[in-house]
C-alpha cells in the first residue's frame, strides 16, 4: 500500500508530461483512479494521497467500499457493464456513468436518479474497433443515442467513452490507439457542430494514456499503474 502514493504522483506526472506534449494544460485532464477489484484500504491510501475520483465496475462492490469509506469526500464513477437491474443502485449512488449505450438504461438511471442529488453525469461508450466481444454502440448510431438521453430529465449528457483493442506490438498499439482515440474526439466534434453540448472524452488508460491526451482525452481511467496488476474477483 506504501507505493500508492508514489504511484500516483508518477501517474500525474505522465500526465503533465503528456500535456505539455500536446500543448494542454494538466488542469484539462481529470485522472479517475480505477479502483475495480481493489479493497478499500487501497481507495483510502489514494484518496490519503489526494486522488479523489474512483471508477468502479462491480456494483455490489463498489456499494460496499462506498459505505466503508462514506466520511471521505470521494466521487464515484460507475465505468463496466450496466444491466437493467442494476440502474438503481447505480443511479442513487454514483456521479458518473461512462458505460451507457443503450437508450433503455438511460431511461432507467433518469428515472431513479434521487430528486435531491445533482442530475447523473453520463457518457455514451461507443465500440470504436467493432469487437462484437466490446461494449458500446456503434459510431453510426452514437449520435441519436446522444440526442435521446440529452432530452431526459436528471441526467447531464457529458460525452463519449471508449476503449480501443490491443495492437500486436507496442509501435501496433500506439498507431491502433490514436486512430481509435481520434476517431471519437471528431465523432464529439460531429455532434457538438450538431447542436451538442458535450465536453468529455474519458479514453486512455495505464498503457496509451499519453495517446489518448494527446487526441483529446478529458478522463483518463488508470488502474494498473496506481493500485499494482488487477486482482481478479
Amino acid at each position: 500500500m506504501i507505493t500508492i502514493p508514489a504511484n500516483l504522483q508518477a501517474v500525474n506526472m505522465r500526465i503533465a508530461s503528456a500535456c505539455a506534449a500536446a500543448r494542454r494544460a494538466p488542469t484539462t485532464v481529470t485522472l479517475l483512479a480505477v479502483s475495480k477489484t481493489w479493497p478499500a484500504s487501497a481507495v483510502r491510501a489514494a484518496a490519503a494521497a489526494g486522488q479523489r475520483a474512483f471508477g468502479e465496475s462491480y456494483v455490489q462492490e463498489a456499494l460496499a467500499k462506498q459505505a466503508e469509506l462514506a466520511e471521505l469526500a470521494l466521487e464515484w464513477h460507475f465505468i463496466g457493464p450496466l444491466q437493467s437491474n442494476k440502474t438503481r443502485p447505480v443511479a442513487e449512488h454514483f456521479a458518473w456513468v461512462h458505460s451507457v449505450e443503450r437508450l433503455k438504461i438511460a431511461e432507467r438511471l433518469s428515472e431513479q436518479r434521487p430528486a435531491h442529488l445533482p442530475p447523473l453525469n453520463v457518457c455514451v461508450q461507443v465500440n470504436v474497433s467493432g469487437e462484437s466481444s466490446k461494449s458500446g454502440c456503434a459510431p453510426a448510431a452514437a449520435p441519436a443515442l446522444c440526442r435521446a438521453i440529452a432530452a431526459l430529465p436528471r441526467l447531464r449528457l457529458r460525452g463519449l467513452m471508449a476503449i480501443p483493442e490491443p495492437g500486436a506490438d507496442d509501435m501496433e498499439k500506439s498507431v491502433l490507439a490514436r486512430r481509435r482515440f481520434a476517431s471519437l474526439r471528431a465523432l464529439l466534434a460531429d455532434m457538438n457542430a450538431a447542436g451538442l453540448a458535450l465536453d468529455t472524452l474519458s479514453m486512455g488508460m495505464s498503457h496509451d494514456l499519453e495517446d489518448a491526451i494527446i487526441e483529446g482525452a478529458t478522463i483518463v481511467r488508470i488502474g494498473t499503474a496506481i493500485f499494482g496488476e488487477r486482482k481478479h474477483s
